[in-house]
This record gives structure tokens, sequence and C-alpha cells, in this order.
């Protein structure tokens, strides 16, 4: 029975591979990941093949199959899907292999544990016709069924993200992870995905996002899923997987915001010190130790502006992150040569401030130097030098960047 399913699998293929050479093909493939699916798979495929002869779709339905040994295999076939094997483990290999292999201008996908109505399909591929480049199913909108969705996940997990998504990317989408999604086969083609496992889910939202494409929303239901075992997804780490995806793929939030917020709070405590000498809150007086906390908080600051910058920079020569207008025109007017020239001065600066108080420390015989100097002078000047020799070697490593991003 094996070999007779593998046999059949292998023509398909074969006879796939004819048609896109041809070039005639479905207007529509439909992508299921299956890991041992057995016992709702036949539900999913007759609900899009039903889907597509109702609507007069001409479609298909593509198994991603991840290795399945229940006999997953044997009932697509049977059912008239074609099955791609995909050797490679995870949620995002499972899909983009089935992907890869979907003959259709338009793909769409979704789980194969009957959790979602393939009956919609119709809805996705009039919003792709109309010209959208990817189509997000909305399970807030659509509705949950009663035990389809944790607690965890729907008051807590998926709002979370999904704030979190559209706060860093101002994404329109309000259902980040929701499976049932459609995007045409030119979209997924700029949205370069490679995340293997869970958090593909946000990569595709978040990449098309940034490539500038055009999303919409479809409300659609979320059914308690069919089968007797654990859903493959584990909460914490997969959505752990997921914020971290999103903030390594915004690097304003996860250095820029932080850095600017932290080195600004210290600029501002040492500079009322700096003019105070001792500032006093009721009973409380903050002078040389607060000083050396602000001055701390500057430069833990300034090398998280200085990180987000070269993370930026490095995430668009690697295709991470789109070409940004602002950081173009600015790379283009503040030269190497600029950076390392204030950076200079305010080294030269620290410097001086720093023998000036070398120089009231031999006139009072190099005996014990007041507050008032250390607060006024020395850690001022500490603090100059730091940054400053930061902003010179930070203006050469950018420069280097700049130059593989030409090359």
């Amino acid at each position: 029975m094996a070999t007779t399913i593998d046999q059949r699998i292998r023509l398909e293929a074969e006879s796939s591979q004819l048609v896109d050479d041809v070039g005639f093909g479905p207007e529509v493939t439909v992508v299921m990941p299956c890991l041992n699916e057995a016992e709702t798979l036949a539900i999913c495929i007759q609900e899009a093949m039903a889907a597509f002869q109702d609507s007069g779709i001409a479609g298909e339905v593509v198994i991603a199959d991840n290795g399945s040994t229940d006999g997953s295999q044997a009932i697509a076939v049977a059912l008239g899907a074609r099955v791609v094997a995909v050797a490679n483990k995870g949620y995002g290999n499972a899909l983009m292999g089935g992907i890869e292999a979907a003959r259709g201008r338009f793909v769409l996908m979704g789980d194969s544990d009957a959790s979602y109505n393939f009956g919609h399909v119709p809805r996705f591929v009039d919003k792709l016709r109309e010209g959208y480049d990817l189509v997000m199913g909305n399970r807030f909108q659509g509705g949950i069924e009663p035990g389809a969705m944790p607690w965890k996940h729907r008051w807590i997990g998926n709002p979370v993200l999904s704030g979190i998504g559209r706060l860093f990317f101002r994404c329109p989408a309000g259902d980040f992870h929701c499976g049932l999604r459609g995007f045409s086969k030119a979209a997924y083609d700029k949205m370069e995905l490679s995340t293997p496992g869970m958090e593909f889910a946000s990569e595709m939202v978040i990449k098309s996002t940034l490539n500038g494409l055009k999303i919409t929303e479809m409300p659609t239901v979320l059914r308690r899923d069919g089968r007797s075992r654990p859903p493959h997804l584990q909460s914490w780490r997969d959505g752990w997987r997921h914020l971290r995806f999103m903030l390594l793929f915004c690097p304003r939030w996860l250095f820029v915001i932080p850095g600017a917020t932290l080195a600004c709070l210290g600029l501002t405590l040492m500079m009322v010190l700096v003019t105070s000498g001792t500032y006093w809150m009721g009973t409380i007086g903050l002078s040389v130790n607060t000083m050396l906390v602000g001055g701390a908080m500057v430069l833990v600051g300034y090398q998280i502006l200085l990180a987000g910058t070269f993370a930026r920079a490095l995430g668009t020569i690697l295709g991470l992150h789109p070409h940004s207008p602002f950081l173009d025109r600015w790379q283009k007017r503040l030269a190497m040569e600029y950076g390392v020239i204030a950076g200079g001065i305010l080294t030269v600066l620290g410097i001086l401030l720093l023998a000036k108080a070398t120089w009231v420390w031999e006139n009072s015989g190099f005996g014990r130097l007041s507050s008032e100097i250390s607060v006024r002078q020395v850690i001022p000047a500490v603090i100059m030098i730091g940054v400053g020799v930061q902003t010179v070697f930070g203006s050469f490593f950018l420069s280097m960047l700049s130059y593989v991003r030409r090359k």
C-alpha cells in the first residue's frame, strides 16, 4: 500500500510539473500543513473541494506532509489532494514547502485540524481578486466557538501579541495569529519568508507590512479542533518566539526607544546636578553617587542607540528590513567624517574638562577632591570622553556597513 501511495504522489508531482511547464493550472491552491492529522484531514479537504465546486473556483488542495506516520498521505490522495513531502520539520518549513509547490495564482493556508472552515475560501479569493496582497482571517470578528481557544490565548496571548504587532509595525491586522489566510504567489515571493517554526505566521504579517503590501481582514470562525491528542502549539515557548521575532524586526522598539529614553533620563539627571551641585529633595540630597548613576544611564542608553543603528543598517543589507528613505537621506548627509569629527570634538572637550579637574587637584596638593569638583567636572568629563570615543568608532563601523550595502 505504501509503495502504491508513493507512486501516486510521484505521478502527481510529475503531472504538476507538466501542467506548470505548459502554462495552465488552477487559480487557487489551498495548502494544509500536516503531521499525523488522519482524524481531521478528510474533513478539511472535503470542505475545500466543496467550496471550489460551489463557487466555480478552479482550485487544488496541497497537503504539505511533515513526516506523518498515521496514514494521512493515503487519505489525502484518496480524496484528490496533492501530497508534498517536506523533510525539514516545523510548521513554517511545512508551509514553505507546500506554498513552493502550489500551482495557483492565489494561495490559501489553513491548519488541517478542522478548526478552520474551508468553506470560507471563496470569501478570501474575492478579496484577492480585488487586488489585496494578503487577506488575514480574524477569529475575534467571526466568532470563537466554546472550547475552541484556551482562555489564556483568547484573553492574554493573542490580544497582547496582536496589539504589540499593530504598535510596532502599524499593521491593520487585528488577529496576527489566525492560521487561515490568503495571499498571491507574487506577494509571497516579495515576503522572502524563512522561519521554520510557529513564528512563520508573524513573519508573514510583519514582512508584508514592511514591504508595503496591501492587507485586509476577513471574519472567520474558529471551531474546536477534532483531534483527540493535544495540539502541536506550545503556549509559552511559541508565544515567546513570536514576541522575540517581532522585537528583532523592530529595532525602533527594541533599541532606539529604550536607549533614547535611558540616555535622556540620565542626561537630565546629570544636568540638574551639574547646575545645582547637590540637589535636595526634602531631606534627601542627590550628589556624587546619583551623578554616577546618571552618567551610567547616558553611556548605556547611547550604546543601545548605537546598537539599534547598526541593527537597522545590517537588517537592510541582509534584506530583513526594507530601505528607509529617511535613514538613507541622513546617511548621505552625515558621512563618516561628520561622526568622527563630532565624536572627536566631544572627546577633546572631555579631556580638557578632565585636565582642568586635574589642575585643581594639583593645586590642592593632590589631596581629597571636593564633591563639587567631582560632580561638575570629573564625572561629566568621563561621560563625554566615553560618548565621544563610541561615536568615533561607531561611525567607522557604520561606514563599513554602508560600504557592504553599496557593494
